[in-house]
């Protein structure tokens, strides 16, 4: 009767527990963190890959070529240095469709040349070297640091045939293959020996398909305003005024000595036609005396016959 007792209370304790409010809604709740908390804890042990013998080429960023950024091509052609508004252009570009006076103004002289300018030359107002800048997002293809007369040259491909290049330029942070973005620093201003005239500066070149085109007229605008853009083909030059102005100077020293041996041989000419002239004159003079001489010996003889 006692087991049968305690068994009944026990039950009715139970019944009473199970009969407040608060208890089927504080189970689900610890039933719902309990699932929650093993969902949880499934995914954390999916995700983790560090226990898993991946290759490096599963991997982003290991062993991988970088990639092209999308928004590459929405670029704007920026001033190559890092003060854009401080920068002054010392020469322009020489534009064959110009007024004659910014014609002239963009001639360089060098080696007792006039050179129309293919670029602009920057400076800043207190004369001092700056840093120099890409203009474009590209990859380095030419480094050249041993060019006294350009003053050395970095050069970047982009897309669409379009190519900047950097001359008198020092303290080099680039090297050929490396991938640069736009605003990235890319060398010192320098000095170079074609523009001394321009002091410390740095040339600036935007080619399209070989084309010098002019930089002012694209700053600040997309790399589509140039892709569209038609340049003249008779303007179509790759290398510079200064290896042009070389290849002429060859052909021009080829005249200057073959002149000069004409002229050797002219006075080599004019030296055995003296001579001969000389000897014909002496062997004239020998026979207009001989005659004379004969007359007087007849005379001499007829004389002392008498």
């Amino acid at each position: 009767m006692r087991e049968e007792n305690n068994r009944s209370s026990q039950g009715s304790k139970v019944k009473r527990f199970f009969k407040k409010r608060w208890v089927f809604p504080a189970i689900y709740i610890a039933s719902a963190a309990i699932i929650l908390t093993g969902v949880l804890w499934y995914q954390s042990a999916a995700n983790n890959t560090d226990k898993y013998d991946y290759k490096s080429t599963d991997l982003t960023g290991k062993k991988n070529p970088p990639a092209v950024e999308v928004n590459k091509a929405l670029e704007n052609f920026k001033m190559p240095v890092a003060k854009a508004d401080s920068a002054v252009i010392k020469t322009k570009f020489y534009d064959f469709n110009g007024k004659a006076e910014d014609q002239e103004a963009a001639l360089v002289f060098y080696n007792n040349t006039y050179s129309p300018n293919t670029g602009v030359d920057l400076t800043m107002p207190d004369g001092k070297t700056f840093d120099v800048t890409a203009s474009l997002s590209g990859k380095v293809v030419r480094v050249d640091d041993a060019d006294a007369v350009l003053g050395n040259v970095i050069e970047i491909e982009h897309d669409n045939g379009i190519v900047t290049q950097y001359q008198s330029v020092k303290d080099i942070q680039v090297e050929e293959g490396d991938v640069v973005k736009q605003g990235d620093v890319l060398a010192k201003a320098g000095q170079s020996l074609f523009n001394e005239k321009a002091g410390t500066h740095v040339h600036f070149e935007i080619r399209k398909d070989g084309v010098a085109v002019n930089p002012t007229e694209f700053f600040n605008k997309p790399v589509s305003s140039l892709v569209q853009e038609k340049v003249s083909e008779d303007k179509k030059s790759t290398e510079t005024p200064a290896a042009e102005q070389k290849k002429m100077e060859d052909p021009a020293k080829s005249l200057d000595d073959n002149k000069s041996i004409d002229s050797d041989k002219s006075t080599e000419d004019d030296s055995q036609s003296i001579e001969d002239e000389k000897s014909t004159d002496d062997g004239k003079s020998i026979d207009d005396s001989k005659p004379s001489d004969e007359g007087e010996s007849t005379n001499t003889t007829e004389s002392t016959n008498s």
